[in-house]
């Protein structure tokens, strides 16, 4: 069985990794779908999902499964390393049918080619047009912390304990559960921000206050995540990833 997928995005054209592409992050649902040239039915309430996500994984749904894995857009082909999907027993037979026609479409590695603002993957029968949902942004929100991340475990906040990071300006402010800080203080440069990464160095100053054990793991977790002066970050609708190279993160909402 053959496929073509296209996909309506706003990105700039090139080769290599998803972020190399400026895909990174972004997310991408259907709007129509065709094979051989007729409209192709979904089951009710269901769309095709595309999401690359920031360390360079394409997740896709079809309404049940998730299929995920590493993926590349070199030499014109969307390239999806070791796909894997869950295995949930989806409560309609045609949700089971979607999610290995999904899973075919991916594993023929799809040529694409950018044609203006339209992303085209091509195989031989089908095609899916999608459109980019839009992203929350980086600049101008409180994020509220969430869940704390030590390497790929995420543990939960202390109950009626908050925390806060906002990007605001080219600075970064946060407010711990106990000690509140900004890289504005300090009076060094704006933070950059480099496709997925920000740097923003040794600026972050905060205060030193002791309060109770609860509120002292949110200002930890804080620290531990901007310690390195230099974070990866993914935007996921309205859920952000703050990450640094030691696996130390943040799990926040705007």
């Amino acid at each position: 069985m053959g496929y073509r997928l296209l996909a309506v995005v706003l990105l700039v054209a090139g080769c290599g990794s998803a972020g190399g592409n400026g895909m990174q992050g972004k997310v991408f649902t259907s709007t129509s779908v065709t094979e051989q040239g007729k409209p192709r039915t979904l089951v009710e309430g269901t769309r095709i999902e595309l999401r690359f996500t920031a360390d360079g994984r394409l997740i896709a749904t079809a309404g049940c499964n998730q299929l995920q894995g590493p993926v590349a857009l070199g030499g014109g082909k969307l390239a999806v390393t070791g796909l894997s999907t869950t295995e949930m027993a989806c409560p309609d037979p045609g949700l089971h049918r979607q999610d290995e026609w999904l899973s075919g479409l991916l594993d023929e590695k799809p040529s694409w080619r950018l044609d203006d603002t339209t992303l085209v993957l091509t195989g031989a029968n089908a095609e899916v047009v999608l459109a980019a949902e839009p992203q929350a942004s980086l600049e101008g929100v409180t994020w509220t912390v969430e869940g704390f991340i030590t390497k790929d475990v995420v543990s939960s906040v202390p109950e009626g304990v908050t925390g806060t990071i906002s990007f605001k300006d080219g600075f970064i402010h946060v407010q711990g559960g106990c000690n509140s800080g900004s890289t504005e203080v300090s009076g060094a440069g704006k933070y950059e921000v480099d496709g997925q990464t920000i740097t923003f160095g040794d600026s972050l100053v905060t205060t030193a206050m002791m309060c109770d054990e609860d509120k002292m793991k949110m200002d930890g977790a804080i620290h531990d995540t901007l310690a390195l002066g230099e974070v990866t970050f993914e935007i996921d609708r309205d859920t952000m990833i703050l990450r640094n190279a030691n696996g130390a993160g943040l799990q926040l909402r705007k």
